[in-house]
């Protein structure tokens, strides 16, 4: 069987690495500032008063990733057609499941894309498939901009999977699914979970240390969000291994025919 390379159609340059670079950082301290204040500090009841800077951040760092690669070549057009057709066909996906019993299909084409294309792209194809599902589905919300963090997360290191072909590719995309569609639902749960009581086993204490939290944390998170991370993992799992082999056949056939990274000349 034919090994099929990756074309790497968003390539993380320096520009745009620096870019991705900071849209990490900006979603780590996003979910992970709680976990450092000290008794007494004033947190926020929520996340509605830090989710405007976070989405206000965000959307202009990942401009900045497509934009340094268009200006530096390493994207196209026909690039940018690609990830608004990904994007459109898993926010409609999504407004098909909008997370019901946490089945997302949407999850798949993410993972593809990443897969296919690499991780510059899945990071920009996860972020914007959750925006589009979100104004699809009326689902625009504090929780949105973290949304997107987590779900560019789960197409950049789709990309960074290790290479395999056949039913060796399948499987480790299969995998990684399950996998991600438990740790998207336990990340996601840190945007409120510190700013409610749940119990003396399972809330947030500011102060104590990081290892005592996340016990709670595990344990509110097996008790209440793992069996609805479930469906989403087993759909995503389910979804690849069944359809996955045909799906990526499709999506190297058009950055084949595409040819994204032929050089265009002029004459």
């Amino acid at each position: 069987m034919r090994r099929h390379p990756v074309a790497t159609l968003v390539p993380v340059r320096l520009r745009s690495g620096l870019a991705l670079a900071a849209v990490f950082a900006v979603g780590v301290v996003a979910f992970g500032w709680p976990f450092l204040t000290q008794p007494g500090s004033a947190l926020d009841t929520s996340h509605s008063g830090d989710a405007p800077l976070v989405f206000v951040l965000m959307l202009p760092l990942l401009a900045a990733v497509v934009l340094a690669e268009l200006t530096a070549g390493g994207m196209d057009a026909k690039a940018v057609a690609m990830l608004g057709m990904l994007s459109a066909v898993g926010g409609a996906l999504r407004a098909l499941g909008p997370g019901t019993a946490g089945l997302e299909p949407s999850f798949a084409v993410i993972i593809l894309g990443g897969r296919v294309f690499g991780k510059g792209f899945g990071f920009v194809l996860g972020a914007i498939t959750l925006f589009t599902g979100a104004l699809l589905t009326g689902g625009v919300g504090p929780w949105l901009p973290f949304q997107m963090v987590a779900a560019g997360w789960v197409g950049f290191f789709a990309g960074c999977l290790p290479p395999g072909r056949g039913r060796v590719e399948i499987g480790w995309l299969a995998a990684y699914a399950a996998v991600v569609g438990l740790a998207f639902g336990m990340v996601m749960n840190l945007w409120f979970w510190p700013f409610a009581s749940y119990g003396p086993e399972t809330s947030f204490v500011a102060g104590d240390p990081l290892a005592a939290n996340l016990h709670r944390y595990l344990v509110f998170y097996v008790t209440t969000s793992l069996p609805w991370d479930l469906g989403r993992a087993v759909l995503s799992a389910l979804v690849l291994l069944l359809a996955g082999s045909a799906l990526l056949r499709a999506l190297r056939r058009a950055s084949r025919r595409a040819a994204f990274d032929a050089p265009v000349a002029f004459e």
